[in-house]
């Protein structure tokens, strides 16, 4: 091993979320990143979603990091979510273009983070804030809606085959970790974990949808699922997103009881997707969001932010909620 690999193999071999979880009490994860550019103007009808704007708007997507950092997020989620090199391709990008695409997902997290971080007025109180990866399940690439049901058909040897050349863009970049999120199924999370050990410096939350208070979109428990992630040593994280609010007390306490590794919650907004007239409808109040955030920390919850339909306000209100627990000063 080099003198690089080896000194790199030494700096990730802690769970870079523990070591923060000893200092402050809380993580604020960011909000929602697809939502928000659509709030902007830009228009994602498109099979790749957020990750068109990496094409198209790659400034936006460093002011939307910009704005959630401002707003007192600990940690920024990259627009990687929908982006894969076989997704690309199919639009007529070559293989290079393609990686150079997921590289700059992660650059423009970094950018905005270390811009941020510049400031010194910005560390109080809080942590230097990480760039988490996004690595979103087999079904965002099929644009399919699968994504909420996990019904692929595949072996965990095709899935780890489908995300092995994204997994491994991304970490080229160098972001602080993996956000495998929205993960609908038993079986896509153990192909995740069986590739991360072909990254052995490499760490990760695994974060599942689901559709109660009990089981994953696909129909497995939570419980069953965490009691297994529970003993793989370079998943940081186990938790929840893109889940409806009103589920998550149920969930974080299943999780809790099975495994002692950080819960990580993101849910939407409480607004739910009408598939039937392509709208959301409901209700979306940042201060009552973050008042759940208390009830799901209180539950067991260390890292919280929002996805779906979730903005710098709802993260701000998370914020400043977190920033009067007892924060020690690192």
């Amino acid at each position: 091993m080099s003198n690089l690999t080896s000194e790199f193999s030494k700096n990730r071999a802690i769970n870079p979320l523990v070591a923060l979880l000893e200092q402050y009490p809380t993580l604020v994860v960011d909000g929602a990143l697809s939502t928000e550019l659509e709030y902007r103007g830009c228009d994602l009808r498109d099979p790749l979603w957020s990750a068109k704007a990496l094409i198209e708007t790659p400034d936006l997507i460093r002011q939307v990091h910009e704005d959630y950092l401002a707003a007192g997020a600990d940690i920024v989620i990259t627009a990687s979510y929908q982006a894969t090199i076989n997704g690309f391709m199919q639009r007529g990008l070559r293989r290079e273009e393609s990686i150079a695409l997921l590289h700059r997902a992660v650059r423009l997290a970094r950018e905005a983070r270390d811009a941020f971080w510049k400031e010194p007025a910005h560390h109080t109180g809080r942590p230097r804030p990480l760039v988490a990866a996004s690595v979103g399940p087999y079904g965002a690439f099929l644009a399919d809606g699968s994504e909420y049901r996990g019904d692929y058909g595949l072996s965990e040897t095709q899935l780890m085959d489908f995300h092995r050349p994204r997994m491994a863009a991304l970490l080229e970049a160098d972001p602080d970790l993996l956000a495998c999120e929205t993960i609908p199924c038993f079986i896509e999370a153990r192909a995740l974990v069986r590739l991360l050990a072909e990254f052995p410096t490499a760490w990760a939350w695994i974060s599942f949808s689901a559709r109660d208070g009990a089981h994953l979109c696909h129909g497995e428990t939570l419980a069953e699922c965490a009691a297994w992630l529970d003993a793989c040593p370079q998943v940081a994280a186990v938790g929840i997103n893109c889940t409806a609010p009103q589920h998550l007390p149920a969930l974080i306490r299943a999780a809790c009881t099975v495994t002692d590794k950080p819960v990580v919650v993101y849910p939407n907004s409480g607004e739910t997707w009408q598939a039937e007239s392509h709208s959301w409808q409901g209700v979306s109040v940042s201060t009552a969001f973050a008042a759940e955030a208390e009830r799901w920390y209180v539950e067991g919850a260390r890292l919280i932010g929002g996805c779906c339909r979730t903005r710098p306000d709802h993260i701000r209100a998370i914020a400043g909620w977190v920033r009067r627990l007892d924060r020690k000063s690192p």
